[in-house]
């Protein structure tokens, strides 16, 4: 595969999942207005890092997975008990915590640190990588090897640096919208993850 593919895959994917909803575009709408766009592109920097390194972490597995196709079934039950715990989870969360989450002030000077420390919390993130990765494969859209995959998180950093900072840009228009969402966000994770998860087990049922 040529550079170019694998770095255009690697910025779509990684776009479209910066996209959703989540704690991290929260706190760099939030990061934004308090301490400046420039701030919120130093912890932007820090998702992206981390980013890295978990787009090249997804891509080794789901090559490992497509070669033994004979753990599948066994990865599959493991995911949907996983999927069902974290649905009741997410739900747990949703109607035990409060509306209101107290802010926290975070220096300047710690905005890249934080933003790797945050970005280590995003579990979903390798599994995002995993499953679509996996999926490009199985349509011989990807083929995996050290360099397509150095090339795909290339790509990936770009894509999800360019709209974190898009929604620092935007802070001041979308923080409303933003917030109302992330007090539903809990719930909304807890619906998807349960869906996939009663869905999977169907279909081994």
């Amino acid at each position: 595969m040529n550079f170019i593919t694998c770095l255009l895959l690697g910025f779509i994917i990684a776009a479209s999942g910066s996209l959703t909803p989540s704690f991290l575009n929260l706190t760099v709408v939030k990061f934004s207005l308090k301490s400046g766009k420039k701030s919120a592109y130093y912890l932007i920097g820090g998702f992206a890092t981390v980013l890295f390194f978990q787009a090249n972490i997804g891509a080794y597995l789901s090559s490992i997975l497509m070669k033994n196709s004979e753990y599948i079934t066994t990865i599959q039950k493991i995911g949907t008990g996983i999927l069902i715990l974290l649905s009741i989870n997410f739900f747990r969360l949703h109607f035990s915590s409060k509306h209101q989450t107290k802010k926290v002030e975070v220096k300047k000077s710690k905005a890249y640190l934080h933003g790797i420390g945050m970005s280590l919390l995003n579990t979903f993130a390798i599994p995002f990588y995993f499953t679509t990765i996996s999926f490009l494969i199985g349509l011989d859209y990807f083929e995996y090897s050290i360099l397509n995959s150095f090339y795909f998180s290339i790509g990936s950093t770009i894509g999800s640096f360019t709209i974190y900072a898009l929604f620092a840009t935007i802070a001041s228009r979308i923080e409303h919208k933003l917030t109302y969402v992330a007090t539903k966000i809990n719930f909304i994770i807890g619906c998807l993850t349960g869906l996939v998860g009663i869905g999977n087990l169907i279909y081994l049922l």
